[in-house]
């Protein structure tokens, strides 16, 4: 049942509305058939209601040449997405509106308007220059979501170089992997930040990472906690001496749409983690498009996504809000520090109009009360946004009905680093049901299949997409293009064999993206979680995230974790990891009703195996759950896999502790 629906002013407001209009298209609906029809005709439409310009016009708008695999969109175009992103807006006289604000953990501020921004790229760009970084170079970015660490991006863009982000939590080797594998030549970090009041030494992790990394030949600092350091003279340059002494005029490169701008790299669950090459008509413009689409952000919105720069969504927040015209709001602190209402009160001082935090975040926040929520004035909101994970019920009203006072519509949003953005999402201007997606994100040829490759409804199955969108990676680093000018057919071949083996080898011209997900007879979508953390219990195939939330309806319960550990008979059974809310005493009995929750939710069948009680959940900075971390305990494997992204380490031990208990 609908528990929210779009009013006259949200009709009124919708980009996307007259978007679709314009086009003859009579009403949404018709206008997703159409888009996931003819990819072409919708991407070159989007680009016009973007209102980007090419410095050369494309040969055509999608070449296929290669197959859908190798998809290249606006072949023969001239196009550096920073002149979009920046001068664009100078030229319509909106340089003196904002682009960037920022505030840190220690309650610092600082705000950019366009033209400010443009002159700070503009600097940072000639000081990249002059560490001899030129066009197709790669740089590391290994910051705190910071004012420069946006500006350093788009420093890159204005070159023609490349640039890594890199989680700001990493360890040396983590940082090391991304340095060597993209071939990186700088590595721009900082010497710390404050997490939790406490100091971040990140600079020495980069003195680490850049020991294991012969290619790094300088070190640019920026100067954020000014803690003591270790300085080696002859690689080592602070920003704040390099940057402001350079000229601020540096026109953009003349770089191909096809050009790569970024590799961001997936998690490493299994082996390597992958290199994911993204070119400047593709993320940028994916980013631009969804934000219209799917969160009708427009130039008098302020923009907050709680992440990280080595996570898809602090790219997606700089260039997508930037190519909206709108203002980004970074922050790089914990959303609960110094107190549990830091991002109510963000959004109060900043007049945040669109707030965008992954559902596990929700859980935790929501264990604080309403009382912090409610203090603050949260009138400047106009959509709620999420990303990450699966919802459960309990979470989603909560954020529904607390944050955005029943008034906000919750974009439910979810893809991949890979994807640029969403492959399923709502709208402003539909309907919403507590956790569900409206449906594919407009220009995404999104469907559910079963193993056969035939649309499944009304059951689980893969989450498909059948035709090559803008923003598809183009293939993993080290393919074609960027081996042929290194040399290194042998490792191009293998990584344009991974790229075809992890997305293209299960269904013919398919993408197969990993996660499983329902369309149920309303024709409305849930995701299920990813395909390996499927549970299998005695032949019945059944999401983590369903398991989760049936036992998040016990009042108790304030998160969940469940994965599937091996059983004699069933195959595999349900091992459940649960948070209590305070005022419950997590004992014997509390584990029999959480599994009488589950039971009534899902059926007997389904009855978790074991029911344990942890003080916290392994979690990444954006606070998704490392399912497969306790996965791996619950089987007494000592290697846990790729650990760097895991933010609280303590959480190993508890969950340790909660399997030593009965």
């Amino acid at each position: 049942m609908a528990v929210w629906e779009p009013t006259e002013a949200h009709w009124e407001r919708s980009a996307l509305a007259r978007f679709y209009r314009r086009l003859g298209c009579p009403d949404l609906a018709s206008f997703r058939e159409r888009a996931a029809g003819d990819p072409a005709w919708f991407w070159e439409e989007m680009v016009r209601e973007l209102g980007l310009r090419w410095t050369r016009p494309p040969d055509q708008t999608l070449d296929l040449s290669r197959g859908k695999p190798w998809a290249r969109w606006f072949p023969g175009a001239g196009f550096n997405y920073t002149t979009a992103a920046i001068d664009r807006w100078i030229d319509e006289d909106r340089g003196d509106e904002p682009a960037l604000i920022w505030e840190g953990e220690d309650s610092r501020t600082r705000a950019l308007s366009y033209a400010q921004l443009h002159d700070e790229v503009g600097r940072a760009a000639n000081a990249l220059r002059s560490l001899g970084v030129e066009r197709g170079d790669r740089v590391g970015i290994f910051m705190p979501l910071t004012i420069e660490c946006a500006v350093a991006t788009l420093a890159c863009g204005r070159l023609g170089a490349i640039f890594t982000p890199i989680f700001s939590g990493y360890g040396a080797g983590a940082v090391a992997t991304r340095l060597n594998d993209s071939g990186a030549k700088l590595l721009i970090t900082a010497d710390g930040f404050p997490r939790r009041g406490h100091p971040v030494a990140m600079k020495r992790v980069a003195d680490e990472a850049v020991a294991q990394s012969p290619n790094v030949e300088n070190v640019l600092v920026v100067r954020r906690s000014g803690g003591e350091l270790q300085w080696n003279p002859s690689t080592d340059v602070w920003w704040d001496t390099l940057v402001p002494a350079q000229s601020a005029d540096c026109p953009a490169v003349e770089t191909d749409a096809n050009d790569p701008y970024m590799i961001i790299y997936t998690s490493g669950t299994t082996g390597q983690p992958k290199g994911a090459r993204h070119v400047h008509s593709g993320f940028p413009l994916k980013a631009a498009a969804d934000q219209l689409l799917c969160f009708d952000v427009q130039p008098d919105d302020r923009v907050f996504w709680y992440s990280d720069i080595g996570w898809m969504m602090a790219p997606w927040l700089i260039q997508g809000t930037l190519l909206r015209g709108a203002a980004a709001l970074l922050y790089d602190g914990a959303p609960d520090w110094p107190g549990p209402d830091r991002v109510w009160d963000i959004v109060e001082r900043h007049r945040v109009s669109v707030l965008g935090i992954a559902p596990t975040a929700i859980r935790g926040l929501m264990r604080q009360g309403t009382d912090h929520v409610r203090k603050h004035d949260r009138s400047s909101l106009r959509a709620l946004a999420s990303s990450g994970e699966p919802w459960n019920p309990d979470a989603w009203l909560w954020y529904f009905r607390e944050v955005g006072e029943a008034r906000c519509p919750v974009i439910n949003y979810s893809g991949g680093t890979e994807i640029s953005g969403g492959i399923v999402g709502c709208t402003t201007i539909e309907s919403l049901e507590p956790c569900a997606f409206s449906g594919p994100v407009p220009g995404m040829a999104a469907d559910v299949v079963d193993a056969d490759g035939r649309p499944a409804r009304g059951q689980v199955g893969e989450l498909v997409v059948r035709q090559p969108w803008v923003g598809m990676t183009q293939g993993f680093w080290r393919g074609p293009t960027d081996a042929d000018q290194r040399g290194e057919t042998e490792m191009a071949r293998a990584a344009d064999e991974r790229y075809l083996e992890t997305y293209w080898s299960a269904l013919a011209d398919t993408w197969v993206h990993g996660d499983w997900a329902v369309i149920d007879d309303a024709g409305l979508w849930y995701i299920q979680g990813r395909s390996d953390d499927t549970l299998k219990v005695a032949g019945k195939r059944v999401g983590p995230a369903e398991v989760e939330g049936a036992a998040m309806t016990h009042p108790a319960v304030a998160e969940a974790a469940a994965v599937g550990v091996p059983h004699d008979l069933k195959g595999e059974d349900v091992a459940l990891f649960c948070v209590v809310k305070p005022g419950h005493t997590p004992d014997e009995a509390l584990q029999k009703e959480i599994a009488d929750a589950v039971v009534a939710v899902l059926g007997k069948a389904l009855r978790p195996g074991m029911v344990r009680f942890t003080k916290e959940l392994p979690k990444t900075r954006n606070a998704k759950v490392m399912r497969r971390v306790v996965r791996a305990l619950c089987e007494g494997k000592s290697e846990l896999g790729d650990l760097s992204g895991l933010e609280n380490t303590s959480a190993l031990d508890c969950i340790r502790e909660a399997l030593k208990a009965a």
